[in-house]
């Protein structure tokens, strides 16, 4: 039992890099004014007047160098702020990541119990499915075949649960291979699943046949978030290693990709339908967007410099706008990239450390490890 407590705390430790020292209390005060919206600055020098974000300046770099920075749309009418409502789960739990589902259920990993939560926002009852003897889940993604495929860092395993049956089906990393740290998960074009693990490897799981490939990752320690983009690319962001990674889905070789700001903690990713890739950036208090299709970076710098925003969790929605999850403030932001605006809301609850959002039409959910709550922003129609 000893070592298991030990292992769950060395676990949620990595999944943090920052210590609680470092952290501001957040809440509806966390910044002044409640839900606000600002148009960002096409400026290329950064300013902080509006203690809004504004774009980075441009890197001397050949991912940024000579690429214009386009003048920002007019702002046009403020865009209703999203409604949030949060649901209790029990004490202890510390949800990491969610999935909701198309049924209307949301399904949830409970990190510290070791075991899949699946919450009824209608009822608010949540039910749990316990995974295995030392399990602690991190990740959690719908697949193809509308199971559940979890990323097990205590089990060192991928972990399938039938949402019907509620059967759990094991994948362990092969005979031989050392504690993973098993961190997200995506599925290409071709179902095949594809991971990541903080202590340094990416992989790959058929799930036909259960066979699992492990692959070494460039510059060791960090890979966490991974997305697949509309075309099949797969990326993954490597907070220790701060980069972007592009597997070569044929090869299976990962190729850097740097952002224009060094050492930024590239921490979790998602695609948009025209197949960009957002990026948070933990240590650099920003938001990024990587172009495959010319290879242009541009960030963008969340919040006034006394700030120090550590911007978690993004995701994408399907209007294309972007949410991030920001610890510091605690607070949901959201940029609209049609507009070049972007708004601020706070979470309900102080120091709710939302770790990751997903969504579904018309909502964007979060899973607060530090309240054991999931919550959910409703917005438009």
């Amino acid at each position: 039992m000893k070592s298991q407590l030990l292992l769950l705390l060395l676990l949620l430790a990595a999944c943090s890099s920052q210590s609680a020292a470092q952290r501001s209390p957040g809440g509806a005060e966390g910044r002044a004014g409640g839900n606000s919206e600002a148009v960002v600055s096409a400026a290329p020098a950064p300013g902080f007047a509006t203690g809004k974000p504004v774009p980075s300046p441009p890197a001397a770099s050949p991912a940024t160098a000579g690429i214009p920075t386009p003048a920002p749309p007019p702002p046009g009418p403020v865009t209703p702020a999203p409604k949030f409502q949060e649901y209790p789960v029990p004490k202890g739990e510390h949800p990491h990541d969610v999935a909701p589902t198309a049924d209307g259920m949301v399904w949830y990993t409970a990190q510290v119990s070791g075991e899949v939560g699946r919450l009824d926002p209608g009822t608010g009852q949540a039910k749990q499915i316990k995974l295995g003897q030392g399990s602690a889940p991190h990740g959690i993604i719908v697949g193809p075949d509308r199971a559940l495929w979890i990323t097990d860092g205590g089990l060192n395993a991928i972990v399938r649960v039938d949402p019907a049956t509620e059967e759990v089906r094991r994948f362990p990393l092969p005979a031989g291979q050392g504690r993973a740290d098993l961190n997200t998960a995506t599925f290409n074009k071709q179902g095949r699943l594809w991971f990541t693990g903080q202590n340094g490897i990416y992989g790959r799981l058929e799930p036909g046949s259960g066979k699992i490939d492990v692959f070494d990752a460039p510059r060791g320690r960090g890979p966490y978030g991974m997305t697949t983009t509309k075309d099949g690319g797969l990326y993954f962001a490597s907070l220790a290693g701060s980069y972007v990674g592009r597997i070569d889905p044929d090869s299976s070789k990962a190729t850097i990709l740097e952002p224009a700001t060094a050492k930024q903690g590239a921490r979790r990713v998602w695609a948009d339908s025209r197949g960009r890739v957002w990026v948070s950036e933990w240590d650099g208090g920003k938001l990024a967007v990587y172009d495959p299709a010319n290879g242009a970076w541009q960030e963008f710098i969340i919040g006034p410099p006394d700030l120090k925003a550590m911007p978690y969790a993004v995701y994408v929605d399907e209007r294309d706008d972007v949410w991030v999850s920001e610890w510091r403030s605690n607070e949901l932001l959201r940029y609209e990239p049609s507009r070049g605006v972007f708004g601020s809301f706070p979470f309900p609850t102080e120091r709710a450390e939302v770790r990751q959002l997903a969504g579904r039409f018309g909502e964007v959910w979060g899973a607060e490890s530090g309240t054991d709550k999931l919550v959910v922003a409703r917005f438009g129609q």
